[in-house]
């Protein structure tokens, strides 16, 4: 069921479907034509994406575009659904240790308006609720929840507040005053320690004081107490270890996924799959095992490919870090399309990329991956991470997506540039992407056309000359 990869249309991948069908593909409960999800959810922007044409990719997609059902079908087998909010990583990893748990992030609503190309009117409806377009893409939630269509209503949300993007901290209290009962918790802004102050060491190769870390440590205690009660049993230590372990096997597969892709001659998988395949690690889809499946199945296939020297990105193309989630995935096209190649990737989660240590009391090292937000800190310590990354992969350029409305975007994406170019002296452009960007979509092109030039020359006159 092997062929050369390319990227396809949404047609052509039905008619790719059929013939890996008569090919004897075994698909998991949630396969079939990618485009049923346009005609029976309503995913528009699908008929405007192109695709890998990998069976492994197939599953990625189903997998990510069946979650609502998902949550669903749970409800009906009577699993009790948490409502994780903000914290990115680190509350799924506690739900999903207990039985009959099942945690996801409403957060997730905010590609809704991307996906059906704004026929769902949350954004509209978000600003009658109280959030403008002032406010990030993620006052999506707040009409999700309004009209409850979407995903079903969480049996308990949980919120970290603190060091956290103040729009959705507004939007989450806004939500609290629709009739929400929220459970807070307090994620410290995390800080270098004094000269003098007991510190201990993060994920990432970050540092917080011990303080900090006792904090956070005691504020996932008392989360862990709320969901214990929901569960019906008690998170003890031998649990959440086993939680962990299963959390860190979802992202070992990712970062092998990631290490084999972005040090590959040429890309072997494209960066939309790319940016859908990180998703996973946050809170695994609402499925853990079938989490790991999708990103196993994935990592064979690029394997395969890398060992055959097939590539769906040719070894030409820009090899490019990509700053932020876009608010559009088509971005992720484009920027194929201008040459470029994802080599390298901080959609602002990176701290549910790496392993939660496993030498650790449970809750001690679920404290410190918190605390490795890059969210969480100062721009300087997600810059240093950025530019470590751009040497070791051989990075070319550097976009960074400016998400529209998001106040931690306003001057953060200014500092990372500022620091990328005096460090490394890559190209660097700043990008804003609409929910849907398709008005925009020549001036985006234009300017990732012009970063690609700008790193070509700049490729061309760092090879050395003919031998005198």
């Amino acid at each position: 069921m092997t062929s050369p990869p390319r990227q396809l249309t949404l047609e052509e991948w039905d008619r790719r479907h059929a013939d890996l069908l008569t090919q004897g593909l075994r698909e998991p409960p949630y396969g079939g034509r990618l485009s049923r999800h346009v005609e029976t959810e309503g995913d528009l922007r699908l008929r405007h994406l192109r695709f890998d044409n990998s069976a492994a990719a197939l599953r990625l997609w189903n997998f990510l575009l069946t979650e609502n059902q998902r949550l669903r079908a749970a409800r009906q087998k009577g699993e009790r659904l948490v409502g994780a909010m903000k914290d990115l990583g680190t509350v799924p990893v506690m739900a999903y240790a207990l039985p009959g748990l099942r945690a996801f992030y409403p957060d997730g609503a905010w590609w809704t308006p991307c996906l059906m190309e704004c026929s769902d009117r949350l954004l509209q409806l978000a600003g009658t609720l109280g959030a403008d377009d002032s406010f990030c893409p993620v006052r999506a939630m707040l009409g999700a929840f309004h009209t409850q269509e979407h995903f079903p209503e969480p049996d308990l949300l949980i919120c970290s507040a603190g060091a956290v993007c103040d729009d959705f901290s507004a939007i989450a209290a806004r939500l609290e005053r629709m009739g929400r009962d929220i459970l807070w918790w307090e994620m410290p802004r995390r800080r270098q320690p004094e000269e003098d102050e007991p510190a201990c060491l993060l994920p990432g190769g970050l540092s917080a004081p011990q303080a900090q870390v006792d904090c956070a440590r005691e504020e996932l205690e008392r989360i862990a107490g709320a969901l214990g009660g929901l569960a019906g049993c008690h998170l003890d230590a031998p649990r959440l270890q086993a939680g962990i372990q299963a959390a860190n096997a979802v992202r070992g597969a990712l970062q092998a996924l990631r290490q084999t892709v972005f040090t590959a001659p040429g890309g072997p998988l494209p960066a939309l799959e790319m940016q859908i395949a990180e998703m996973l690690a946050i809170h695994f889809c609402s499925d853990r095992q079938e989490s790991l499946g999708a990103l196993s199945d994935l990592l064979a296939e690029v394997r395969r490919r890398v060992q055959a020297g097939q590539f769906a990105i040719g070894p030409e193309a820009v090899r490019v870090y990509w700053v932020n989630p876009v608010a559009d995935l088509r971005a992720m096209n484009v920027l194929e399309s201008c040459g470029g190649r994802l080599c390298g990737s901080d959609f602002m989660f990176t701290h549910a990329l790496d392993p939660i240590p496993e030498d650790l009391p449970g809750f001690e090292a679920l404290a410190r991956t918190a605390l490795a937000d890059p969210m969480t800190g100062p721009a300087l310590d997600r810059g240093q991470r950025l530019v470590t990354e751009c040497r070791q992969n051989r990075i070319e350029a550097v976009v960074i997506s400016r998400i529209p409305g998001a106040s931690h975007c306003a001057w953060e994406g200014a500092s990372l540039r500022e620091l990328v170019a005096s460090h490394t002296g890559l190209p660097v452009v700043e990008l804003e992407v609409p929910p849907v960007c398709d008005a925009l979509l020549p001036t985006v092109r234009t300017r990732l056309e012009a970063l690609m030039e700008t790193a070509r020359a700049r490729r061309a006159r760092s090879k050395p000359g003919p031998a005198a």
